[in-house]
């Protein structure tokens, strides 16, 4: 028997990240995990503080920018491997009224340390911006793929990292422990994304409306070459616009609600397509599409903890869309209910949709 303080079953970046602060505090662990692809390494890696629909922050953007940048940047020294650097975000403003509703956000207390309040005009003459750009600071652009691929690599090396598609059914549950094979652990952490639906000790139907309190959000991406148009900065305008170097684009994301297969789409593929002409003049060539379910809550909190009545078993889900800013700091909110019994967050705690 191989005795650990950690099962964590899964590893997109709720995984890698609570994985990442078990070995930040000298726990010993084990991940399970199939290492198919999925929604963390499909993403555009944009760690945005702001929602640029309408121009707010994004929910606690401060304190989850603080706990993720400079853990990102641990991770990069542990690997070894360059996966974070700072990047501008630019905004392509459509209107005079979305010109005065940047100027009026940009004053706001939440959002002043993002939000540039001079708009600057494109010198870029492929980039279609007559009423010129907001510009966003503070954002940052990890490599998801690099992330993952490296992290899997140093701990299949550590004896840490055993790829397998988990049995649910194998999985056995004392009042001191739980065992898994040939893995025994004080506790087990299950961050299988979308995929925990299927997940017999998930109480994903909430009791009140007996409806999926875990909703798939499926999100494709294309990928061009558009060698002329020499962009450095992401872009956000129908769709947002990642560099990736190259003259490669990542162009994203869709957002298709109740869709669990990550198949990429012909149809999002047009949709985004559509949006990228509006937003560029230049010519450019489509090399690739990505797709990946995000696991998404109906209150668009994460969805975490031990479950109620339960010492050994825990969950830690539903990042969604932001997951790589909030996955960092919910990792260390959940270590510290587990071991010294703080209480989390409400909006965060998994027991929030159960009856009392």
């Amino acid at each position: 028997m191989k005795n650990v303080d950690y099962i964590i079953v899964g590893f997109g970046i709720a995984g890698l990240c609570f994985a990442e602060t078990l070995r930040q505090h000298n726990r010993s662990f084990v991940v399970i995990a199939d290492a198919k692809s999925g929604a963390t390494s499909a993403s555009g890696g944009v760690l945005n503080p702001t929602v640029l629909k309408r121009f707010t922050a994004a929910w606690k953007a401060n304190e989850f920018q603080d706990k993720a940048i400079p853990f990102y940047k641990e991770i990069e020294r542990y690997l070894e491997v360059p996966i974070i650097s700072e990047v501008k975000i630019k905004r392509i403003l459509n209107s005079i009224e979305e010109q005065n509703d940047w100027m009026v956000a940009s004053d706001k207390n939440e959002l002043k340390t993002f939000l540039n309040p001079n708009l600057t005009a494109s010198t870029n003459k492929y980039i279609n911006a007559p009423y010129h750009l907001g510009i966003v600071s503070g954002g940052h652009h990890l490599k998801p793929e690099v992330l993952l691929d490296a992290y899997i690599e140093k701990l299949e090396k550590e004896g840490r990292y055993a790829k397998d598609d988990f049995d649910h059914t194998q999985l056995e549950v004392t009042e001191t422990k739980v065992q898994y094979k040939d893995w025994a652990a004080k506790h087990i952490v299950f961050a299988e994304g979308a995929k925990v639906v299927e997940n017999p000790f998930f109480p994903y139907q909430d009791p009140f409306t007996n409806k999926s309190v875990l909703i798939g959000n499926k999100g494709d991406y294309v990928i061009v070459k558009a060698p002329e148009l020499n962009v450095s900065s992401i872009l956000k305008g129908g769709m947002m616009l990642i560099p990736l170097g190259d003259g490669l684009y990542k162009i994203g994301a869709t957002y298709d609600r109740h869709i669990y297969d990550a198949i990429p789409s012909p149809e999002k593929r047009e949709e985004i397509l559509l949006k990228l002409n509006k937003m560029i003049s230049c010519p450019f060539e489509v090399v690739n599409q990505v797709a990946g379910v995000r696991p998404t809550i109906k209150d668009r909190r994460p969805l975490i903890g031990l479950l109620k009545g339960q010492s050994r078993i825990a969950f830690l889900n539903g990042l969604g869309t932001r997951g790589l800013s909030m996955a960092p700091l919910v990792s260390f909110w959940l270590l510290r209910q587990l071991e010294a019994g703080e209480k989390l967050p409400l909006e965060v705690d998994i027991n929030r949709f159960l009856k009392p």
